[in-house]
């Protein structure tokens, strides 16, 4: 069994269309460096220096990692991942 990896539109077009993959168990770090050796230019988009960007959003299972152990939070199998952009914008009420 695998960790099953929700891949936002936006970087569909690196996982060849797929918006779900299957990732590795273990720390959410490495799995996205393992994910980037299928899918390339996939962790340039989600991390920078060993830590995950800060306008993208990673959840376990629904939970966002920043509230548990951020990049270092342990995926295991079975576990569901999802990679979330951050969304800003819009106008404010005058």
């Amino acid at each position: 069994m695998a960790v099953k990896v929700r891949i936002p539109t936006p970087l569909q077009r690196l996982t060849d269309g797929q918006e779900v993959v299957e990732g590795k168990p273990g720390k959410i770090i490495d799995m996205i460096m393992d994910l980037d050796t299928r899918y390339p230019g996939l962790a340039e988009r989600v991390s920078e220096g060993g830590k995950i960007r800060r306008f993208v959003n990673i959840y376990l299972n629904e939970e966002d990692i920043r509230f548990l152990n951020a990049e270092e939070t342990e995926a295991k199998d079975g576990d569901e991942v999802s990679i979330v952009p951050a969304i800003a914008g819009g106008r404010g009420n005058l």
